[in-house]
């Protein structure tokens, strides 16, 4: 479910939709997720997005120099813990990001490896349930001695079509 392939199935009322895309601008890859609701979502479908979009901004905030990437992965999970989701999120929060689309490092469960200045990472946490679909929110990250910058400007907000 996390990355699906894909087919010429046409989109229906009641389901979700997870757009994962990029651009390569000289030779540098971005990649971002954004996740739609065809028609009007359940309540339970809103309240997982908001889960998702909460568990993102916590690996952002815990995104800084020095931090193990396995920490930012656990602020993720911590959060969807308290949803009582965890057990749908079945991937890492992230990966590294540049001249390859995956690179290191792995934001991921139990990564020691720490965030330095000039790491470009995503956060993309997820939840996915077999006969509902999943909900992503992945944005990319820059990690700055100072400061961590979110480079995607598109926005966060659960759209309805």
């Amino acid at each position: 479910l996390p990355h699906a392939r894909p087919t010429g199935k046409r989109l229906r009322k009641n389901e979700l939709v997870v757009l994962d895309l990029g651009v390569i601008l000289a030779h540098y890859c971005s990649d971002i997720t954004r996740t739609f609701f065809v028609g009007r979502a359940p309540k339970r479908i809103r309240e997982w997005y908001k889960a998702v979009l909460e568990a993102q901004q916590a690996a952002i905030s815990g995104a800084r120099e020095g931090v193990a990437c396995g920490e930012v992965d656990a602020a993720a999970r911590r959060v969807l813990r308290g949803y009582g989701l965890d057990h749908l999120f079945v991937h890492s929060t992230g990966h590294g990001l540049g001249l390859e689309v995956h690179e290191d490092p792995r934001v991921a469960k139990g990564q020691e490896r720490r965030l330095e200045p000039g790491n470009v990472i995503t956060i993309e946490p997820g939840v996915y349930a077999e006969g509902t679909g999943g909900i992503r929110i992945e944005d990319d990250v820059a990690v700055h001695a100072d400061r961590t910058e979110v480079l995607t400007r598109a926005r966060r907000d659960f759209i309805e079509l």
